[in-house]
């Protein structure tokens, strides 16, 4: 999936807003009805100028451009963790802000999505001034986390490889899936899990999982 929407002129009243419309948003989500509809609604309220869709994590890194405004990410792609995306993204020249949409809205899911470097997160039974809001905050080059704050300094002290490693350890992988969707060697996986192991002064998968959702990295 890999389809491109245009605002057209005269765009809803929330083009009037300062912070909008974005310029060029991203929508990486392999459900194409939902995708293609959060698309048409961003077009037709003028909350952006255009979006692009992918479906995978592959195809998105195939269209990512630095006139990019924002990233509207699904944590759950074809098998493999969005997530994966957020330090290729961070890595750029020109930083692309990175919100997380999900049908899943417990907190172990927002605290990823923080943990892993998201700027946001919009749960998708979100409804359209939520989205409005969103938008806002990002143009406005805030963080939208509603009902919930986030401090930068209670960050884990992990590289965003390490985290990413740890994400998929909370989400029950194995070594093997983890090596599949990080494309990583065991060995470095390996690595990267003692590490992390140090780090947080525990001996197993399961105390490091416990540990990293006690000090709210989860």
């Amino acid at each position: 999936m890999n389809h491109s929407l245009t605002r057209g002129p005269g765009g809803a009243g929330a083009g009037a807003d300062r912070a909008l419309p974005l310029g060029r948003v991203l929508i990486v989500d392999d459900h194409p009805l939902f995708a293609q509809g959060l698309a048409g609604l961003m077009t037709q309220a003028g909350l952006a100028d255009s979006v692009v869709l992918a479906g995978s994590v592959d195809q998105a890194l195939e269209v990512l451009a630095d006139d990019l405004d924002l990233v509207l990410l699904d944590v759950s792609l074809q098998g493999e963790t969005g997530l994966v995306l957020l330090p290729r993204l961070s890595a750029r020249a020109r930083p692309v802000p990175v919100v997380v949409i999900s049908s899943s809205e417990d907190e172990t899911t927002v605290r990823a999505a923080c943990a892993a470097g998201a700027q946001g997160f919009l749960p998708k039974s979100a409804g359209r001034t939520a989205l409005i809001s969103m938008c806002r905050a990002i143009g406005r080059g805030d963080d939208y986390f509603p009902g919930r704050g986030r401090s930068r300094a209670q960050a884990p002290a992990l590289t965003p490889r390490q985290m990413d490693v740890l994400v998929l350890l909370a989400q029950g992988f194995p070594n093997k899936r983890i090596c599949q969707s990080l494309r990583l060697t065991e060995h470095t996986v390996k690595t990267h899990l003692k590490a992390i192991f140090a780090h947080l002064g525990v001996h197993n998968r399961t105390e490091c999982v416990s540990q990293a959702r006690l000090l709210g990295w989860l």
